[in-house]
C-alpha cells in the first residue's frame, strides 16, 4: 500500500511537471521532492513509470517525460530536451550536422538520427525507442557561430547555417559521405549569406575545409558569389595554400585539379535534389 502510495505521487508530480510545459527531471529531484521515501522506492516507481511509457532515462539520472502526443512513439523528440540534458552534463554543445541543416530549411535530408556536438571527450551516442542521439565531439565550441531556435520546450543552440555546412564537410563520415553533404549543403546554401564569411570565421575554420567547401560552392552547386566571398577572404588571411584532395583518404592520383582552389577532383559529387 506505502509503495503504491508513492509511485501514485511521484505520477502526479510528473504529470505537474507536465502541465507546466516541462519535459525533463533528474533522478535528483525527485528524491528531493519526496524525501520521506527511500532511494529504492523512487527508483522502483520510476521503473513502473517506464514500463508504462510514462517516462524514458536517456542518461544516467536524466528522464524525459512521454507527454500524450508522443505516447505512441514513447519518445519525445530530441529537440525538446536536449538543451536540458547538455546542461545536466555540463557539456557546451550545439544541434549539427543534418539535425542543423533541418532546423536551417534542408527538410528533405532529414536523418533518423539526431546530431549533436559537443566538447571532447564525446558523450556515447543512445538510441532509445527507435532515435538515435549521436554525439560528435570536437575541441572547441565556437561561441560566435552558433544561433538560438525557440522550441515547445525553451530554446536550443544551433550551428549557424554557415558552420553546417563546414561540419558537413569535417565530419562527413557521421552522415553518408561526401555526396550527402553536398547535397545538404545545396540546400543551406538558399540561406548561407557571403557576410557571415568573416575574418573570424575564416581563421576559425580549417583552411582544407574552406578549400572544399569553396569548389562546392563554385563548381557543383553554382553559388559563385558565396565562393567569390570564400575565395577572396581566404585570400586575405593565406598568402598561398596546399593542393588538397577533395575527398580523404581515396586515391588521388591521375584525378584532375581546380587551379583555383587547389582541389584534387578525386570524386564526381552528384547532388541529390
Amino acid at each position: 500500500m506505502q509503495q503504491e502510495r508513492n509511485y501514485n505521487y511521484l505520477q502526479n508530480w510528473i504529470e505537474n511537471l507536465q502541465a507546466q510545459g516541462k519535459y525533463t527531471f533528474t533522478y535528483e529531484q525527485a528524491c528531493a521532492q519526496f524525501k520521506d521515501v527511500s532511494k529504492t522506492a523512487v527508483t522502483l516507481a520510476l521503473s513502473r513509470l517506464s514500463t508504462k511509457n510514462k517516462v524514458v532515462s536517456v542518461f544516467k539520472g536524466f528522464y524525459v517525460i512521454i507527454t500524450p502526443e508522443y505516447s505512441l512513439k514513447g519518445m519525445v523528440p530530441p529537440l525538446l530536451f536536449i538543451d536540458s540534458l547538455m546542461k545536466y552534463t555540463g557539456k557546451p554543445y550545439y544541434v549539427g550536422l543534418l539535425s542543423a541543416a533541418a532546423l536551417h530549411g534542408a527538410a528533405h535530408q532529414r536523418s533518423q538520427e539526431f546530431f549533436v556536438m559537443n566538447q571532447l571527450p564525446p558523450l556515447r551516442p543512445t538510441t532509445k525507442k527507435g532515435i538515435k542521439i549521436n554525439y560528435v565531439g570536437r575541441k572547441e565550441i565556437p561561441n560566435s557561430f552558433l544561433v538560438q531556435r525557440k522550441t515547445e520546450s525553451g530554446f536550443v543552440t544551433v550551428s549557424n547555417p554557415e558552420l553546417t555546412a563546414i561540419d558537413l564537410l569535417q565530419y562527413e563520415k557521421y552522415i553518408g559521405g561526401l555526396n550527402r553533404a553536398a547535397s545538404v549543403i545545396y540546400e543551406l546554401s538558399e540561406v548561407m549569406t557571403p557576410e557571415q564569411f568573416t575574418e573570424e570565421f575564416i581563421s576559425f575554420v580549417p583552411l582544407v575545409m574552406l578549400q572544399r567547401l569553396g569548389y562546392i560552392l563554385d563548381n557543383v552547386i553554382g553559388r559563385t558569389e558565396l565562393a567569390n566571398k570564400i575565395y577572396k577572404a581566404m585570400s586575405n588571411k593565406y598568402s598561398n595554400w596546399e593542393r588538397m584532395p577533395l575527398k580523404p583518404g581515396k586515391m588521388e592520383k591521375g584525378c584532375p585539379s581546380d587551379s583555383k582552389w587547389k582541389i584534387v577532383i578525386n570524386l564526381d559529387i552528384e547532388i541529390d535534389e
